[in-house]
């Protein structure tokens, strides 16, 4: 949560107001405290981060993430155009399945991560007021601080046969928790059919939703993609529910801190590439074989010799959160590494981090020297994630 608290237009001279999102004056008559981040004006927390994380563990946490870029593909041969630019196997994909992936760039850093889901033929995001397009088509959800970007490079990339449509007229709300499900499929029966990493076309109240069983806690739960006109109606039947409550970016934080999953712009940059982020499994079999993604060779090449530097998981001595940019030190205080995520974890009881080391200590139970600020914290590689995933397969 290090993004600028102001930013500047193309010029760098005048600051650009943060964009609302279509929850804003919702979010408010929750009690939402709301603060700059990725552009938006977004809740950090209602009742505090603390609870608020373990509510969402023991019960269901509703999370707006309208501020992430929802992205359609359509055109033929769509998932091979899809394929030059991520390492994942497209082609085998099954309709109402998604995977997570990787953008690309030339040097095999990643751009951003992403989830990418084949729709079948009947699906809800045509035109505002037209039917959905014909055809091979992908859904794309990308990162809200990058999802310009990645519009631009996506448009640039690929040939114009394939038509990008962004969302915007579209909400994103995350149910997140043990009892998230059963309270959706109050709303809308058959979403618990779903299993975990798969989605489908449903209706609520007239309006065309699409929903995954997916999420960014570790919990099971889902994403719930709506008219932007219908979201405030929609948190309203949700949080009517006695297991529901809000959740801001706080313990979102938190929770996905604990569950070992990486934060693009922290954990995750155009430097570092999906072996050193401990990221393979987002390398398709065939895609590993045939290669002719974004930097194949050098990716290719660090799997089997393996990186120079690692992403590994750290618990902390003692009570102290050890932040972002904290740095791993050799015994002489020299820096071999970087913190890129860190916090007090309610779930664990302990601060635990993410970091960059080099390889050779990137196994269980390496001991290190964390420095912040000039002090001296001790810490222990851990296995990720830091709790158990909890999702429905």
């Amino acid at each position: 949560m290090s993004d600028s608290i102001s930013s500047t237009d193309a010029d760098g001279l005048e600051p650009i107001a943060p964009s609302l999102l279509p929850l804003d004056a919702w979010h408010r008559a929750q009690g939402g405290r709301m603060v700059p981040f990725a552009g938006y004006v977004m809740p950090v927390q209602y009742e505090g981060i603390m609870a608020e994380h373990l509510w969402t563990r023991q019960h269901a946490g509703l999370f707006d993430v309208s501020h992430m870029g929802q992205l359609l593909f359509t055109g033929e041969g769509v998932a091979q155009a899809l394929e030059a630019l991520l390492p994942g196997d497209l082609q085998v994909l099954a309709a109402n399945r998604m995977r997570y992936s990787l953008l690309l760039a030339d040097n095999g850093g990643i751009l951003d991560d992403l989830m990418v889901t084949r729709l079948p033929e009947a699906h809800p995001f045509g035109e505002a007021g037209e039917p959905a397009p014909a055809g091979e088509a992908f859904y794309m959800v990308v990162n809200g601080a990058t999802k310009y970007d990645d519009l631009g490079h996506l448009r640039e990339a690929l040939a114009d046969t394939i038509t990008i449509n962004h969302l915007e007229d579209r909400a994103l709300l995350a149910l997140q928790g043990p009892e998230a499900v059963a309270v959706l499929a109050r709303l809308i029966p058959g979403v618990d059919a779903l299993r975990f990493m798969t989605a489908g076309a449903f209706e609520w109240a007239g309006h065309a939703l699409w929903i995954s069983r997916s999420g960014y806690t570790g919990e099971d739960g889902c994403e719930i993609s709506l008219p932007a006109e219908a979201a405030e109606a929609f948190a309203d039947a949700l949080t009517a529910q006695a297991e529901v409550k809000p959740i801001g970016l706080g313990a979102r934080d938190s929770l996905r801190l604990e569950a070992g999953l990486p934060l693009y712009g922290h954990d995750l940059d155009e430097e570092t590439t999906p072996v050193a982020a401990d990221l393979g499994f987002a390398l398709s079999k065939r895609r590993r074989e045939e290669g002719g993604f974004p930097g194949a060779d050098r990716i290719l090449a660090e799997r089997a010799q393996g990186p120079a530097t690692k992403r590994v998981g750290l618990r902390v001595d003692g009570r102290q959160p050890v932040r972002e940019g904290a740095t791993v030190v050799d015994q002489k205080g020299n820096t071999i590494g970087r913190v890129t995520s860190g916090g007090f974890a309610p779930s664990v009881g302990a601060p635990i981090a993410m970091a960059y080391v080099p390889a050779a200590l990137a196994v269980a139970g390496t001991d290190l020297i964390l420095s912040q600020r000039g002090k001296a914290h001790s810490a222990e590689v851990v296995p990720m994630p830091f709790i158990s995933h909890r999702y429905v397969r």
